[in-house]
């Protein structure tokens, strides 16, 4: 397979995360930043948690979770993934059989080792699109549960690993009822 060119460059994914830091240290100093952000997530996430906040973060972070897998399935070669996953597959098969000669074993797992770098640049780059967005929607959660510090959802989660918990939930129900890799 040869994938010359189809991996791009980190560089995206890395202004992306200057950016987001940026964003994020310059919050409170920045009004412009923090009040756009309010004026477009009060009335609607602001409104669904402020109906319900259990349900209310549940549909927001489920709809946080289909975009962002949307992004991740359409701004990523599918395609390619699929090959290269395929191809992780043979050479861990091929690793089994040769379980008693190290020295094939070595040869596989380098071989295996090359996939690392090209998949993780296919995969994250998704990131240079939902970065920003994301860091701007954790600021604003940061702000709205400021206003009531001792909730907790289920009695034990805090925003945050609510937040976390059912993101990984959803995105592994929307990513196979999409056939994202």
């Amino acid at each position: 397979m040869n994938n010359s060119g189809k991996e791009g460059s980190f560089a995206p994914i890395i202004f992306v995360m200057i950016v987001s830091l940026a964003i994020a240290s310059l919050w409170n100093s920045i009004p412009v930043i923090k009040n756009t952000v309010h004026s477009i997530l009060n009335p609607t996430a602001g409104f669904l948690m402020n109906w319900n906040l259990t349900w209310g973060m549940m549909i927001v972070v489920l709809i946080i979770t289909f975009i962002t897998t949307l992004v991740q399935k359409y701004g990523t070669d599918q395609e390619t993934l699929r090959e290269m996953k395929k191809e992780q597959k043979i050479l861990q098969e091929e690793m089994k059989k040769y379980k008693d000669n190290p020295e094939k074993i070595m040869e596989l797992q380098k071989k295996q080792l090359e996939f690392i770098p090209k998949t993780m640049k296919l995969s994250m780059r998704a990131i240079a699109y939902t970065g920003i967005p994301l860091i701007l929607s954790f600021r604003w959660f940061m702000d709205y549960f400021e206003l009531i510090p001792e909730f907790k959802f289920f009695g034990f989660f805090t925003w945050f690993w609510f937040y976390l918990v059912f993101s990984i939930i959803f995105s592994s129900v929307l990513r196979k009822i999409m056939n994202v890799v």
